[in-house]
């Protein structure tokens, strides 16, 4: 769930204590293409991403004094190079990114986000997942992120405030019955 966060800064160590855990994830094949880049100065993200007007009306203030930005990164070429490996060269998958019906580096990366958000919790503190949509290149350019990586999204990681959360926090989950489907005949 988003939060909105305090400015007060993480405990030692507890940043890379989050991702440790979070690159132990499955990961398809043991690619381990998952890479974090940490934003310990998250206005340097925030000038990458939002112009000061778009900042002025921004509808989550308290997500953009979160202390500690976690930019989740992805290699897709590391699977190609991966499943062109003798033990996986007989999936095909070691041609190029367009031979996966499924791109596992997009569901691995969400794992390892996934592990990251529980830890967070675990940890007693608040995190937002959130995508960088049209801001991609730049937050790649602006950080320093090595080339051929791709961005998944940022987390947000911080003592959460008492300030409402997201409203989409609120909306309701779909029945147990909706989303179930057995494939098994009657």
């Amino acid at each position: 769930m988003c939060r909105n966060f305090l400015p007060d800064p993480l405990p030692d160590g507890v940043v890379d204590e989050l991702l440790d855990q979070a690159r132990r994830s499955p990961s398809a094949g043991n690619t381990q293409a998952v890479e974090f880049c940490v934003v310990a100065q998250p206005e340097r993200y925030w000038q990458l991403t939002l112009t000061p007007d778009r900042r002025a009306e921004f509808p989550w203030p308290g997500l953009l004094v979160a202390p500690v930005l976690v930019v989740v990164l992805t290699e897709p070429q590391r699977y190609v190079r991966r499943y062109a490996e003798a033990d996986k060269a007989h999936t095909g998958f070691g041609e190029s990114t367009d031979s996966w019906p499924v791109p596992y580096w997009w569901i691995d990366a969400g794992m390892a986000v996934h592990n990251l958000l529980l830890g967070a919790t675990a940890a007693g503190l608040g995190s937002c997942f959130f995508g960088a949509f049209e801001h991609e290149a730049a937050v790649i350019e602006g950080l320093g992120i090595p080339a051929g990586r791709r961005v998944v999204g940022t987390v947000a990681l911080g003592h959460p405030s008492d300030q409402r959360p997201s409203s989409s926090a609120t909306r309701p989950r779909r029945p147990l019955g909706e989303i179930i489907h057995y494939g098994d005949p009657p």
